[in-house]
């Protein structure tokens, strides 16, 4: 488990097959770095990797084939890119973001980043079976970034701000209109839709491709006035 602050950068090589050595080429890598060990979990661009060796200023971890299916680590622009860090969760560590499990839903894309007075907006797509678990003010993570939904559009697009700390402290800054981002949705509102299907034998749960489910009928009818 991950809180979606970000601590490190690092660039990811392919080692051949499913394996890569991620290198920590920030200052702040050492965070990463001081306790590392085998077995670890290490949030990578958002998805979780266990650590299967540890070198001096990185370590070599093993993507799954769905893992590879499902996110950007399978892609092209891979080679030599810079991609997020975190660290997994301490127990009676402070949480300052949200939970973030690292099991990131699909894959999303920039539309477009602007520069305001005081922050970044970004604006996103996703698809589908992410865009169920967006909501204005809620939270998802961009890339392992913990960040709060300022707006949901028709057609799955969403827009967050960006704190320019944030901005300079992660790959958001090397984003550029059409690049390809990690997303995962908040696990609260997974659970609240499991919960609201499960044992009802009239209603079924959304799949993969449908955002269809819950509408303010369905909450009429179960007592959400």
């Amino acid at each position: 488990m991950f809180t979606g602050l970000i601590q490190a950068l690092g660039t990811m090589e392919p080692l051949g097959g499913d394996s890569w050595q991620i290198t920590c080429v920030s200052q702040s890598g050492e965070v990463i770095m001081q306790d590392l060990a085998y077995g670890d979990s290490v949030a990578v661009d958002g998805v979780c990797l266990t650590v299967e060796k540890v070198l001096k200023d990185g370590f070599i971890a093993t993507a799954s084939p769905e893992t590879l299916r499902r996110t950007t680590l399978g892609g092209e622009q891979t080679q030599q890119r810079y991609v997020n860090l975190e660290a997994s969760l301490k127990v009676g560590s402070k949480v300052g973001g949200h939970f973030v499990m690292g099991h990131v839903d699909g894959i999303g894309r920039l539309l477009v980043a602007e520069q305001t007075a005081s922050s970044w907006e970004m604006s996103f797509i996703a698809s589908e079976a992410i865009a169920r678990y967006i909501v204005p003010k809620g939270s998802i993570a961009v890339n392992g970034i913990s960040l709060t939904v300022a707006a949901y559009e028709p057609e799955s697009q969403f827009k967050v701000a960006v704190i320019p700390l944030t901005y300079a402290e992660t790959n958001l800054r090397y984003l550029v209109p059409g690049s390809l981002v990690n997303l995962e949705g908040d696990i609260l509102g997974k659970y609240v839709e499991k919960f609201l299907y499960s044992g009802n034998p009239n209603t079924t749960a959304p799949d993969d491709n449908s955002i269809d489910g819950i509408t303010p009928a369905f909450l009429t009818e179960h007592g959400y006035l």
